[in-house]
């Protein structure tokens, strides 16, 4: 809290609307979710020969995709300590401190000798660093969303909360144009030299820029009613395990589907399409930056439409659209033909969206405002670890055993159909009108 209070004496919070709140959580998430990006990016490009040279290079990529993991299972432990403090000290304090987390880590990497120069200490360090970005991630997510939700007007609730949502294709967006311009104006010598770097050290502009924005907004109403009317929990995830266990459980399973097609999209087929089926690196970043686009647009439109129209319509059509991606998806990029894997990664983002979008207001009727943060964490980011923190990993290990995608569609249509289930179950049991 301290951090917060001395960064805030050069700029003054001030009472905002709406629509500028939102925008600075689209803003923070996107540069957290950047930082968190270029780490995948770096793992499917780079980091194999960099920090595992001594193994082959599919154990390298595994192992890359290995510390890659770390990070998912940091953010449950991030979610958990800044949701308490966030359902007691407030939402905006834990946004500065999440930001400020990620982005020293991010430096960190940036600056790391690797395991020619300092041997095994490279990958202790890598594994480190990507772990602090995890706990850093972890406690975003859960503030983003809610000081953009509490601040909402009625009947708008979705829409709002969909700007940290969209922070994420953001991210990714710019974390592909990064990694394009990067790849397409170096050598692969270059690149492994000092390119790679580039990214990461210049997280730190972003950051500085994201923690002004963010120390401008105001706290949000619900959590300032809290205050006044001295509402606080003292153990805000003891009260959330014991009233709503099943509301944390059904919201985890609900995002373990969308969470692993999203990470097969952005990280894994990156590593697949270049190693496995020998295509362009700079054509899949094209790709699969178009996509993003696609993915961004429909977010904020899916939740304007739940708005007006319910979400149970939305999300239903969404996590059935998911299933059917799962089963498409590798089929069509194994055929190699460019319109084919475009194609496959269009649809993919457009269901994506359509999931992704709504589910952020979802979460957050899921629990009371004494305990949202601490609930609407919990849920989303056990969901993260078993859907995207499993995926690249468990689809590497897939492939690398079978040389076949088949288990990998196999696994993906299993998870998406859980997914399904949980999104019918919890659009039952919402139990907070936020309006």
């Amino acid at each position: 809290m301290t951090i917060d209070r001395n960064l805030s004496e050069a700029v003054t919070p001030q009472r905002v609307r709406p629509p500028r709140v939102a925008t600075a959580s689209f803003i923070g998430t996107a540069i957290e979710w950047y930082d968190y990006f270029i780490y995948g990016m770096a793992a499917a490009i780079a980091f194999g020969p960099l920090f595992f040279p001594t193994v082959s290079p599919a154990a390298g990529t595994l192992a890359s995709f290995a510390t890659y993991s770390v990070g998912f299972a940091a953010r449950p432990i991030g979610g958990i300590v800044m949701g308490h403090f966030g359902d007691r000290v407030g939402r905006k304090s834990m946004l500065v401190i999440s930001l400020l987390t990620m982005g020293l880590a991010t430096v960190g990497i940036g600056l790391l000798p690797t395991y020619a120069t300092i041997g095994v200490w490279a990958p202790v360090l890598l594994v480190t660093l990507r772990f602090i970005q995890g706990l850093g991630v972890g406690g975003e997510w859960g503030g983003a969303v809610l000081m953009a939700v509490e601040h909402a007007p009625d009947r708008k609730k979705a829409f709002y909360g969909s700007f940290p949502q969209m922070g994420v294709p953001g991210g990714l967006i710019v974390a592909n144009l990064v990694f394009l311009g990067l790849t397409t104006n170096l050598s692969s010598d270059a690149f492994l030299s000092w390119g790679w770097r580039v990214p990461f050290l210049a997280s730190a502009v972003m950051v500085i820029a994201g923690l002004v924005i963010r120390l401008t907004i105001s706290e949000s109403p619900d959590f300032e009613a809290i205050k006044q009317t001295r509402s606080e929990q003292r153990m805000p995830l003891v009260v959330v395990l014991r009233e709503s266990w099943r509301e944390v459980g059904l919201s985890a399973g609900a995002f373990i589907g969308i969470n692993a097609v999203g990470y097969i999209f952005m990280a894994y087929l990156l590593a697949y399409t270049t190693a496995g089926l020998g295509l362009s690196r700079n054509l899949i970043l094209t790709f699969t930056l178009i996509a993003s686009f696609v993915w961004l647009a429909v977010i904020p439109w899916a939740s304007a439409y739940s708005d007006r129209n319910g979400k149970r319509r939305v999300l239903m059509v969404g996590s059935i659209g998911l299933v059917g991606c799962a089963i498409i998806l590798f089929p069509l990029v194994d055929t190699a033909e460019s319109p084919l894997i475009l194609l496959a990664l269009l649809v993919t983002a457009v269901f994506m969206g359509l999931v992704y979008g709504p589910i952020a207001a979802l979460f957050s009727g899921l629990f009371k405002a004494e305990v949202r943060y601490s609930g609407a964490s919990l849920g989303y980011q056990l969901g993260a670890i078993l859907g995207g923190g499993l995926a690249p990993i468990v689809a590497t290990a897939l492939y690398d055993n079978w040389s076949s995608t088949t288990p990998i569609t196999i696994y993906l249509t299993a998870v998406t159909l859980i997914s399904l289930g949980c999104v019918w179950v919890l659009m039952r049991r919402q139990r907070v009108d936020l309006t």
